[in-house]
Protein backbone atom coordinates (compact mmCIF):
# COMPACT_ATOMS: atom_id res chain seq x y z
CA UNK A 1 0.00 0.00 0.00
CA UNK A 2 1.64 3.43 -1.21
CA UNK A 3 1.79 5.91 1.41
CA UNK A 4 0.55 9.28 1.51
CA UNK A 5 3.93 11.78 1.01
CA UNK A 6 4.39 14.51 3.64
CA UNK A 7 4.50 16.83 1.09
CA UNK A 8 2.47 16.52 -2.66
CA UNK A 9 2.67 19.47 -5.02
CA UNK A 10 0.92 19.27 -8.21
CA UNK A 11 0.48 21.80 -10.92
CA UNK A 12 1.48 24.65 -8.76
CA UNK A 13 1.44 28.18 -10.98
CA UNK A 14 2.55 31.40 -9.63
CA UNK A 15 2.43 34.47 -11.42
CA UNK A 16 3.59 38.04 -11.20
CA UNK A 17 1.41 40.24 -13.48
CA UNK A 18 2.06 38.44 -16.64
CA UNK A 19 5.42 37.11 -15.80
CA UNK A 20 5.09 33.29 -14.98
CA UNK A 21 7.57 32.56 -12.38
CA UNK A 22 6.27 29.11 -11.62
CA UNK A 23 4.95 26.99 -14.46
CA UNK A 24 2.90 23.74 -14.07
CA UNK A 25 5.28 22.14 -11.13
CA UNK A 26 4.37 18.99 -9.76
CA UNK A 27 6.55 17.02 -7.19
CA UNK A 28 6.24 15.17 -3.79
CA UNK A 29 8.40 14.52 -0.28
CA UNK A 30 8.12 11.48 1.62
CA UNK A 31 8.99 12.05 5.44
CA UNK A 32 12.57 12.19 6.58
CA UNK A 33 13.63 12.99 3.03
CA UNK A 34 15.26 15.70 1.54
CA UNK A 35 14.48 16.72 -1.83
CA UNK A 36 16.45 19.67 -3.25
CA UNK A 37 15.54 22.04 -6.13
CA UNK A 38 17.95 23.30 -8.20
CA UNK A 39 18.57 26.00 -10.68
CA UNK A 40 19.83 29.12 -11.66
CA UNK A 41 19.24 32.46 -10.17
CA UNK A 42 15.52 33.68 -11.74
CA UNK A 43 14.29 30.28 -12.49
CA UNK A 44 11.50 29.85 -10.05
CA UNK A 45 12.55 27.94 -7.14
CA UNK A 46 12.28 30.56 -4.44
CA UNK A 47 8.50 31.48 -5.45
CA UNK A 48 8.32 27.63 -5.44
CA UNK A 49 9.20 27.66 -2.09
CA UNK A 50 6.62 30.69 -1.08
CA UNK A 51 4.05 28.92 -2.45
CA UNK A 52 4.44 25.74 -0.05
CA UNK A 53 4.82 27.47 2.74
CA UNK A 54 1.66 29.85 1.72
CA UNK A 55 3.60 32.63 2.22
CA UNK A 56 2.50 33.76 -1.44
CA UNK A 57 -0.47 31.88 -2.98
CA UNK A 58 -0.43 30.50 -6.13
CA UNK A 59 -2.65 31.29 -9.07
CA UNK A 60 -3.40 27.66 -9.39
CA UNK A 61 -2.42 23.93 -8.17
CA UNK A 62 -2.56 22.11 -5.60
CA UNK A 63 -0.21 21.84 -2.25
CA UNK A 64 -1.30 18.86 0.32
CA UNK A 65 0.93 18.76 3.48
CA UNK A 66 0.15 15.69 5.33
CA UNK A 67 -2.38 14.71 2.99
CA UNK A 68 -4.78 18.12 3.84
CA UNK A 69 -4.86 20.51 0.65
CA UNK A 70 -3.74 24.14 1.53
CA UNK A 71 -4.30 26.71 -1.09
CA UNK A 72 -7.90 26.54 -0.37
CA UNK A 73 -7.37 26.93 3.35
CA UNK A 74 -8.21 30.62 4.78
CA UNK A 75 -5.30 31.72 7.37
CA UNK A 76 -7.42 30.65 10.64
CA UNK A 77 -7.34 27.18 8.87
CA UNK A 78 -3.60 27.38 7.57
CA UNK A 79 -2.37 28.68 11.57
CA UNK A 80 -2.63 25.08 13.18
CA UNK A 81 -0.48 23.98 10.38
CA UNK A 82 2.17 26.19 9.81
CA UNK A 83 4.26 25.05 12.83
CA UNK A 84 4.54 21.81 11.16
CA UNK A 85 6.26 23.50 8.28
CA UNK A 86 8.65 26.16 8.59
CA UNK A 87 11.85 28.36 6.53
CA UNK A 88 14.75 28.83 6.67
CA UNK A 89 15.97 32.00 4.44
CA UNK A 90 18.82 32.53 2.91
CA UNK A 91 19.53 35.99 4.99
CA UNK A 92 20.56 35.08 8.29
CA UNK A 93 20.56 38.51 9.11
CA UNK A 94 17.59 39.93 7.52
CA UNK A 95 15.13 36.68 8.86
CA UNK A 96 15.38 38.21 12.10
CA UNK A 97 14.42 41.61 13.90
CA UNK A 98 17.18 43.52 14.88
CA UNK A 99 15.24 44.96 17.83
CA UNK A 100 15.22 41.50 19.55
CA UNK A 101 17.26 39.53 21.63
CA UNK A 102 17.77 35.89 19.62
CA UNK A 103 16.34 34.30 23.03
CA UNK A 104 13.24 36.34 22.26
CA UNK A 105 13.61 35.55 18.38
CA UNK A 106 13.74 31.71 19.00
CA UNK A 107 11.27 31.90 21.11
CA UNK A 108 8.43 33.76 19.22
CA UNK A 109 6.78 30.80 17.17
CA UNK A 110 6.48 28.92 20.51
CA UNK A 111 4.77 32.31 21.99
CA UNK A 112 2.66 32.65 18.53
CA UNK A 113 1.07 29.37 19.30
CA UNK A 114 -0.39 30.68 22.99
CA UNK A 115 2.45 28.52 24.91
CA UNK A 116 4.97 30.34 27.13
CA UNK A 117 8.78 29.00 26.70
CA UNK A 118 11.18 28.50 29.35
CA UNK A 119 14.02 29.46 29.81
CA UNK A 120 15.61 26.32 29.70
CA UNK A 121 13.47 25.00 26.21
CA UNK A 122 15.28 28.40 24.68
CA UNK A 123 18.93 27.22 25.87
CA UNK A 124 18.03 23.39 24.80
CA UNK A 125 17.55 25.02 21.20
CA UNK A 126 20.42 27.13 21.23
CA UNK A 127 22.55 24.17 22.14
CA UNK A 128 20.82 21.60 19.95
CA UNK A 129 22.45 24.12 16.70
CA UNK A 130 25.48 24.51 18.70
CA UNK A 131 25.24 27.81 20.35
CA UNK A 132 26.02 28.69 23.80
CA UNK A 133 22.79 29.26 25.41
CA UNK A 134 24.03 32.38 26.41
CA UNK A 135 24.10 34.14 22.60
CA UNK A 136 20.52 34.32 23.33
CA UNK A 137 21.29 37.87 25.26
CA UNK A 138 22.83 39.09 22.25
CA UNK A 139 21.11 40.77 19.06
CA UNK A 140 22.23 39.72 15.41
CA UNK A 141 24.39 42.17 14.71
CA UNK A 142 26.48 41.01 17.74
CA UNK A 143 26.28 37.29 15.92
CA UNK A 144 28.57 36.31 12.36
CA UNK A 145 26.39 35.56 9.57
CA UNK A 146 26.97 31.35 10.82
CA UNK A 147 25.86 32.23 14.05
CA UNK A 148 22.88 33.88 13.17
CA UNK A 149 21.66 31.48 10.36
CA UNK A 150 22.11 28.85 13.76
CA UNK A 151 19.62 30.54 15.95
CA UNK A 152 17.27 30.49 12.58
CA UNK A 153 17.82 27.14 12.91
CA UNK A 154 16.79 27.19 15.86
CA UNK A 155 14.01 29.36 15.83
CA UNK A 156 12.52 26.60 12.99
CA UNK A 157 13.06 23.97 15.48
CA UNK A 158 11.17 25.42 17.93
CA UNK A 159 7.47 24.54 17.26
CA UNK A 160 8.57 20.65 16.61
CA UNK A 161 7.93 20.43 12.30
CA UNK A 162 8.13 17.73 10.22
CA UNK A 163 8.93 19.95 7.54
CA UNK A 164 11.95 22.75 6.65
CA UNK A 165 11.89 24.63 3.78
CA UNK A 166 15.52 25.32 2.65
CA UNK A 167 15.72 28.56 1.09
CA UNK A 168 19.68 28.91 0.23
CA UNK A 169 20.67 28.37 3.80
CA UNK A 170 24.31 28.27 3.20
CA UNK A 171 24.29 31.07 -0.19
CA UNK A 172 25.12 33.84 1.97
CA UNK A 173 27.74 32.10 4.09
CA UNK A 174 31.26 32.34 3.67
CA UNK A 175 33.27 29.08 2.72
CA UNK A 176 34.61 28.08 5.73
CA UNK A 177 31.01 28.23 7.11
CA UNK A 178 28.78 26.53 5.09
CA UNK A 179 29.77 23.20 5.97
CA UNK A 180 29.31 23.55 9.49
CA UNK A 181 25.72 24.70 8.63
CA UNK A 182 25.40 21.76 6.23
CA UNK A 183 26.79 19.11 8.92
CA UNK A 184 24.27 20.58 11.31
CA UNK A 185 21.22 20.16 9.14
CA UNK A 186 22.28 16.55 8.28
CA UNK A 187 22.62 15.98 11.68
CA UNK A 188 19.36 17.03 12.96
CA UNK A 189 17.69 15.54 10.11
CA UNK A 190 19.07 12.35 11.14
CA UNK A 191 18.33 12.67 14.73
CA UNK A 192 14.58 14.75 14.66
CA UNK A 193 13.29 12.66 11.02
CA UNK A 194 12.59 15.94 9.46
CA UNK A 195 11.88 16.66 6.05
CA UNK A 196 13.73 19.27 3.86
CA UNK A 197 12.60 20.90 0.91
CA UNK A 198 16.02 22.21 0.02
CA UNK A 199 16.58 25.19 -2.50
CA UNK A 200 19.74 25.65 -3.86
CA UNK A 201 21.78 26.40 -7.07
CA UNK A 202 24.70 24.72 -6.53
CA UNK A 203 24.97 21.53 -7.71
CA UNK A 204 27.94 20.20 -6.18
CA UNK A 205 26.28 20.85 -2.81
CA UNK A 206 22.65 19.36 -3.56
CA UNK A 207 24.52 16.77 -4.98
CA UNK A 208 25.83 15.71 -1.63
CA UNK A 209 23.32 17.30 0.42
CA UNK A 210 20.35 15.70 -0.94
CA UNK A 211 18.67 12.10 -1.56
CA UNK A 212 16.69 13.50 -4.69
CA UNK A 213 17.52 16.44 -7.10
CA UNK A 214 15.04 17.87 -9.49
CA UNK A 215 16.47 20.77 -11.85
CA UNK A 216 14.22 23.65 -12.92
CA UNK A 217 14.76 25.67 -15.43
CA UNK A 218 12.58 29.07 -16.13
CA UNK A 219 10.01 28.29 -14.15
CA UNK A 220 9.53 24.21 -15.03
CA UNK A 221 11.30 21.52 -13.77
CA UNK A 222 13.24 19.90 -16.33
CA UNK A 223 14.88 17.10 -14.94
CA UNK A 224 14.32 14.90 -11.96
Amino acid sequence: MRTIPLLDVRDLVVRYGAVTAVDHVSFSLDAGETLAIEGPSGCGKSSTAMAVLQLRRPDSGEVRFEGRELTGLTEPGLRPLRPRMQPVFQDPYGSLSPRQRIRDAVAEPLRLQGLRPTAGQVAALLDRVGLDPSYGDRRPHELSGGQCQRAGIARALASNPRLLVLDEPVSALDPSVRAGILNLLADLRDELGLAYLFICHDRAVVRHFADRVVEMRDGRITSR
